[in-house]
């Protein structure tokens, strides 16, 4: 072993072949996952829902008008949110062809959220939004999943 200038060891007679001394070298595939995968977070983790639940209620709405990229909620809803919110916005989007209709961000008023936590990590939640045309609700179920919060079901009543 010799040592370089920043202070790491490096192996130069080590064949590349060596038996790894790693842990997680003998490590099946399935345990490696459960170690690696998705990890649940406690609710007492992590902050408070409800600002979360009215961002994301706003950000959706916006998201379905046209006026915001979908890309910008991928870090705060799983995959299976994400890809039914693509098929929405494609078929919005082929609506206001459709229609003539000019994208405009939707204005809208949150009247009321209302939360439940029915197990410890996991929050489900209806946010109700009034905009000039209509009043709307929004189910949303928040996990507790890396440390944050993540949309796993998202429904535009």
């Amino acid at each position: 072993m010799s040592n370089t200038s920043t202070g790491f060891a490096v192996a130069l007679d080590e064949p590349a072949d060596a038996p790894s001394t790693s842990p997680l070298a003998n490590m099946e595939p399935a345990e490696a996952d459960e170690y690696f995968g998705v990890q649940s977070t406690r609710a007492a983790h992590l902050p408070d829902p409800e600002p979360l639940l009215v961002n994301l209620t706003r950000s959706v709405l916006e998201v379905l008008a046209g006026a915001r990229e979908l890309d910008q909620l991928i870090r705060w809803v799983t995959q299976e949110v994400y890809e039914t919110l693509l098929k929405r916005v494609v078929l919005a989007a082929r609506a206001r062809a459709a229609t003539g209709r000019a994208v405009h961000r939707p204005r809208l008023t949150v009247l009321r959220t209302v939360v439940s936590e029915p197990v410890d990590g996991v929050v489900e939640a209806v946010v109700i939004v009034q905009t000039p045309v209509r009043v709307r609700s929004i189910a949303i179920r928040l996990e507790g999943l890396d440390s944050r919060w993540r949309a796993s079901a998202i429904s535009v009543l």
